[in-house]
C-alpha cells in the first residue's frame, strides 16, 4: 500500500485546531490523505453528512488529544456514533484507531468497547511535535507495509555525451543522450541530483569462459563470485548521478542522530565535491536513514543487481565505455591496463565526482573513484539469488556486504561493471564510499 492510499480521519476538539492543522499538514506533506473538516469540508456541504463519510473511506481514525480537550472525549464517541447511526451498520473491515497527544496530557480511557466499532488500536502515541510524528509513520508503515513512492516533483532533463571504445582505448563512437532526473534540496545550496532509471531485464554477472580467462589472466579467484550469469528483472527506480560528496555527507551528518553517531568529515582526502570515503556500510545505511527523515523520502542503498543494471546502463561489455577502460575515462590504478589500452596516470587519490564521462544513463564515477557499498549480505556466488532486483539478504554473511565499481586505488579488472569484491560492514577505508537509491524495489 502506497502512503498516497491510507486516509487519515483526524477527531479533535475545536479547541485544538491550530495544532490539528499543524498535523494536518504535516501528515500531508509527508503524501498521506489526512482528513480533517475545516479542510475538506466544501462549502454548502452538511458535516453530519459527510463525517460519516469520511470515517467510512478513512483506514485510520486519529484521536487527537490535549490538556484541553482530554476529559471530553466524547467528541471521539460522538464523531464515531454519528458514523454508526447515519450507517446503521458496523463499518466494513477495520479502521485502526490511534490517540495521539498533541501536548503533554493524561490519556484518559476512551471506553471505545461502548461504541461498537470493530477498533484496532495501533499505538498510544506521544507529544507529536518531538518524537510522536516519527512513531507515527513508523506504526503506520509496519502495519500497512508502505511501499515507496517515486517522488511527486517534476522532473527535469539533463543532457550529456556518452563515448565508446575498442580494446586498444580509442574512441570509436560519441553520442549525444538524455535523462530525467530531480533535485533533492539539503540547505545552504547543497543539492543531491537523483536520475530516473527506467525499469527492465540484464544479464547479470559473467560467462563462464569469459571468467576462466580472467582468472587466469589475473590470477584472481575471487571472479568466480560473477557466476551464475542469469536474467533480473528490474524495476524503474532513481538513482545518484554521482556517489556521495563530502558537501552532502557534512549537510546530513550534521542532523540529529537516528541509530548512531555520524562524523561530519571522515575522509582522508578532503574536499567538498570529492566522493566521502573511510565510510563503512552501517555509517551508509545511518546516512540513508536520516536523508529519508529530512526528506520525507525513501532513501537506502541500491541492491547489487540494481547496481550493475544502472552501470552498464544497457551494454554488454567489460565496461559501459566498450572493451576497455582508459586513465583518461575513469580514475583507477591507470598504470595498469586491461586490454590493449596505453597506460595512464595513477592519480593515487579520489577525485570531484562527475570529471569523466557518464554512462547512457547519465551516471558518473560508476567505474573507479571510490567502491560503492550494496545493501545486500554477502553470497559467494549467484546459486539461489533473487531475479526480481531486490537485494538478497537471506542466507548470506551479514558480517560483510559487497563493494562495486572499483576505485582510484584498484587496478582495472576491478572496476569492470559485474565484479564483485565485499568487506566488513563495520570497516571502511579511502576506498570505500556510496551512492543512494530511491523509488521502487524490495528486500527479500
Amino acid at each position: 500500500m502506497k502512503k498516497s492510499e491510507i486516509q487519515i480521519f483526524l477527531a479533535h476538539a475545536s479547541e485544538d485546531k491550530p495544532a490539528v492543522l499543524a498535523l494536518y499538514n504535516r501528515l500531508k506533506q509527508a503524501g498521506y490523505k489526512p482528513w480533517l473538516d475545516k479542510k475538506d469540508l466544501i462549502a454548502g456541504q452538511i458535516w453530519r453528512d459527510e463525517i460519516p463519510k469520511a470515517i467510512k473511506a478513512s483506514q485510520i481514525f486519529l484521536a487527537c488529544l490535549s490538556g484541553k480537550s482530554a476529559n471530553k472525549q466524547g467528541y471521539i464517541q460522538r464523531e464515531l456514533r454519528i458514523a454508526l447511526d447515519t450507517l446503521g451498520e458496523m463499518l466494513p473491515g477495520t479502521i485502526f484507531f490511534i490517540p495521539m497527544r498533541l501536548e503533554e496530557c493524561e490519556i484518559p480511557d476512551l471506553r471505545l468497547a461502548e461504541v461498537g466499532l470493530n477498533l484496532r488500536d495501533i499505538h498510544r502515541l506521544d507529544y507529536w511535535e518531538e518524537d510522536g510524528f516519527e512513531q507515527l509513520e513508523r506504526a503506520i508503515g509496519y502495519q500497512f507495509k508502505l511501499e515507496p513512492e517515486e517522488p511527486k516533483q517534476l522532473l527535469s532533463v539533463f543532457n550529456f555525451e556518452v563515448v565508446r571504445v575498442n580494446a586498444k582505448g580509442e574512441q570509436i563512437k560519441k553520442e549525444s543522450k538524455q535523462s530525467q532526473y530531480f533535485r533533492e534540496d539539503l540547505g545552504n545550496g547543497i543539492t543531491l541530483e537523483m536520475v530516473a532509471i527506467p525499469g527492465g531485464t540484464f544479464l547479470m554477472g559473467t560467462e563462464d569462459e569469459e571468467i576462466e580467462r580472467l582468472v587466469k589472466k589475473f590470477n584472481w579467484e575471487g571472479l568466480r563470485s560473477e557466476r551464475p550469469k542469469r536474467e533480473v528483472n528490474v524495476p524503474p527506480f532513481f538513482i545518484g548521478k554521482y556517489p556521495i560528496t563530502q558537501a552532502q555527507w557534512k549537510a546530513i551528518a550534521a542532523t540529529a542522530k537516528i541509530d548512531i553517531d555520524l562524523e561530519t568529515n571522515p575522509s582522508n582526502f578532503k574536499g567538498d565535491e570529492l566522493p566521502v570515503e573511510r565510510v563503512n556500510w552501517y555509517q551508509a545505511t545511518e546516512f540513508c536513514k536520516r536523508l529519508s527523515r529530512e526528506t520525507k523520502r525513501e532513501y537506502r542503498l541500491p541492491s547489487e543487481a540494481e547496481w550493475e543494471y544502472a552501470c552498464r546502463a544497457g551494454t554488454t561489455t567489460p565496461f559501459y565505455f566498450g572493451e576497455t577502460i582508459t586513465g583518461e575515462l575513469a580514475n583507477y590504478r591507470a598504470s595498469k591496463t586491461y586490454a590493449e589500452e596505453a597506460k595512464g596516470e595513477f592519480r593515487k587519490q579520489t577525485t570531484p565526482v562527475g570529471q569523466f564521462p557518464p554512462n547512457a544513463f547519465g551516471l558518473y564515477d560508476m567505474h573507479g573513484n571510490v567502491w560503492e557499498w550494496c545493501a545486500d549480505t554477502w553470497h559467494d556466488n549467484y546459486d539461489g539469488a533473487p531475479t526480481d532486483g531486490s537485494a538478497w539478504i537471506e542466507k548470506g554473511n551479514d558480517n560483510f556486504s559487497p563493494l562495486r565499481g572499483g576505485s582510484w586505488y584498484f587496478f582495472p579488472t576491478f572496476c569492470r561493471s559485474a565484479f564483485r569484491d565485499y568487506y566488513y560492514r563495520r570497516d571502511g577505508n579511502s576506498n570505500d564510499g556510496f551512492r543512494v537509491v530511491c523509488g521502487a524495489g524490495r528486500t527479500l
